[in-house]
């Protein structure tokens, strides 16, 4: 994989805390017979208790961080899922409830929960399921300084999904693109696994092994469902785990709704023949580049999310498929342009160049509007209101 030239200086702090996570990834490859699975390399990366990127605590998200999500762009996104889902937390009544998965800076919750009031659909709970430890905190921080009581009090953080049977709606973000993935690659008409394992000098390096059983039967549903072999040293990803996982998130959730937007593609699109070494990328302050196994904890490892499959799982999971459209069809049609006017005559001109930027930049094609797409499933309630724009079911 070749490695951006470009790329920032890593600390001395940084440079002992990866050296911490680098050393643990090593004992475990030597705990194991000398490899490991990508997927468990990704995992520990991101997730080692501690020590992993979205465990640790540097700053991730904004401007100062590694990458910038939509709802810290601008407040226009969070009050757009808003109204899209009020319909939802409406017809289900006062005892429904709000999850998010990953609340990020938070910024997130604070907009929706206020736009949530105005629309007269507050849920009972708003559940944050947030892993690190120190996200929650600064999630806390900022929503008990910036909420008013009334909307704090709301607010709860959760170690696991709720298994209790509940009725709400369930909105992840950026969520599935961080999924630790395995990557595949077929050799000879067999299937292999990506492993990492050691070089000489203690350096990871990427080696591919047999596939196991889950793993090949899902890269051969894959080729049935593009009627298809792949070609000769074709590298991708996939996740074979998609809808256990979706099913463990959802958890006792029996009437509602799940949304989710991420960046990804149909599956026809995520594996195109000229795509043959996948979409996994690093991002390190606000760089992307492809040497994935590089500064482990220190940078976000992510790939596109293949659309197709997230269908099977949510349908797979007993829900009807609601909607899928691209993000600009998906804000268009859930009132941002008038949200911008509203904002815009809030506030000085300054303010409304500001504003119409962060429009751009959620919506244009060339920026997050075609890259980014939003998918919806439901049970027992009606959300086709949501996905009036751009249908792109027709491409799954």
């Amino acid at each position: 994989m070749s490695v951006a030239v470009d790329l920032p200086e890593v600390t001395a702090d940084e440079s002992a805390h990866g050296h911490l996570l680098t050393e643990r990834i090593r004992d475990e490859i030597a705990r194991s017979g000398g490899w490991m699975s990508f997927a468990r390399f990704m995992e520990m990366a991101l997730y080692e208790p501690g020590l992993g990127y979205y465990s640790a605590g540097a700053t991730k998200f904004g401007d100062a961080g590694d990458f910038v999500t939509a709802p810290e762009i601008s407040p226009l996104f969070a009050a757009c899922v808003a109204d899209a889902l009020t319909p939802v937390l409406q017809q289900l009544g006062p005892d429904a409830q709000f999850m998010e998965i990953g609340g990020g800076s938070g910024a997130f919750a604070e907009t929706c929960l206020s736009k949530l009031l105005a629309n007269d659909a507050l849920p009972a709970r708003y559940a944050i399921l947030e892993p690190s430890a120190d996200l929650r905190e600064r999630q806390r921080e900022r929503l008990q300084e910036r909420l008013p009581p009334l909307l704090f009090e709301l607010v709860e953080w959760l170690d696991g999904p709720i298994q209790e049977p509940w009725n709400g709606v369930l909105f992840a973000n950026e969520v599935i693109d961080a999924l630790p993935t395995p990557r595949f690659a077929v050799r000879g008409g067999e299937v292999f696994e990506e492993h990492v394992a050691l070089d000489g000098d203690g350096g990871f390096i990427r080696v591919d092994r047999p596939a196991d059983a889950l793993v090949e039967a899902a890269v051969r549903h894959l080729e049935q469902s593009l009627d298809a072999p792949f070609a000769e040293g074709y590298r991708s990803e996939l996740l074979p785990q998609l809808p256990y996982w979706l099913q463990a998130v959802a958890g006792g959730l029996r009437s509602g709704a799940m949304l989710f937007l991420d960046y990804g593609y149909p599956r026809r699109e995520y594996y195109l023949p000229q795509r043959d070494d996948g979409t996994l990328r690093a991002f390190y302050r606000q760089r992307m580049h492809a040497d994935v196994l590089r500064w482990p904890g220190l940078q976000d490892l992510t790939a596109s999310v293949d659309f197709t499959a997230l269908a099977e799982a949510g349908v797979g999971a007993g829900f009807e498929f609601a909607g899928y459209c691209s993000q600009a069809a998906f804000l268009l049609g859930n009132g941002i342009d008038q949200r911008l006017q509203e904002a815009e005559s809030r506030t000085d001109d300054v303010g409304a160049l500001r504003l119409r930027q962060q429009f751009k930049q959620l919506t244009l094609p060339e920026h997050m509007g075609e890259r980014f797409q939003a998918m919806a499933f439901a049970r027992d309630v009606d959300l086709d209101a949501a996905f009036l724009l751009g249908d792109l079911g027709w491409r799954l």
